[in-house]
C-alpha cells in the first residue's frame, strides 16, 4: 500500500480540491466562471421576496381601499339625489299630471282685479314690520 503524500508537496497542489491557489482558476466566482450567466440568475428575486411581497400587499390593500371609496361614493350620490319615482309615494304622480295640466290665462287678469276684495292702495307686505 503506498503511504500517503505530504499535504504540501507538489503532486498534491495539481490534483483537484487539493493544494495552495496555484492551482486555483482566475475569474472564477460562485462556482461559474466570470463569462458565463449566473445560473442562479432567475431565482435572485427570492433575495428581495419579503419586501417584494410587502410592496405587493400594500398595493393590493390600496386597490382595495380605493374601490371601497369609491363604492361609498356612489351609494351616497345615489342616497342624496331625489329621484320622484324612488322617493315619492305612488300617489303624489297623480297629483303631479294634474297640477303640470293646469295653466294660468292673462285674458281674464282685469275681471279677476275688478272682483278682487284686495286693497290695491295697502302698503307692501313685509315679514316682521308691525305697521
Amino acid at each position: 500500500m503506498p503511504e500517503p503524500a505530504d499535504i504540501n508537496s507538489p503532486e498534491v497542489a495539481k490534483t483537484p480540491g487539493g493544494g495552495s491557489g496555484s492551482g486555483k482558476d482566475d475569474g472564477v466566482m460562485n462556482g461559474h466562471k466570470e463569462g458565463e450567466p449566473n445560473p442562479f440568475a432567475e431565482y435572485m428575486w427570492m433575495e428581495n421576496e419579503e419586501e417584494y411581497n410587502r410592496q405587493v400587499e400594500e398595493e393590493l390593500l390600496e386597490q382595495e381601499f380605493l374601490e371601497r371609496c369609491f363604492q361609498e361614493m356612489l351609494e351616497e350620490e345615489d342616497q342624496d339625489w331625489f329621484i320622484p319615482a324612488r322617493d315619492l309615494p305612488p300617489g303624489v304622480g297623480q297629483i303631479q299630471q294634474q297640477l303640470s295640466g293646469l295653466s294660468v290665462s292673462d285674458g281674464n287678469a282685469e275681471d279677476i282685479a275688478r272682483k278682487s276684495s284686495l286693497n290695491p292702495e295697502a302698503k307692501e307686505f313685509v315679514p316682521g314690520v308691525k305697521y
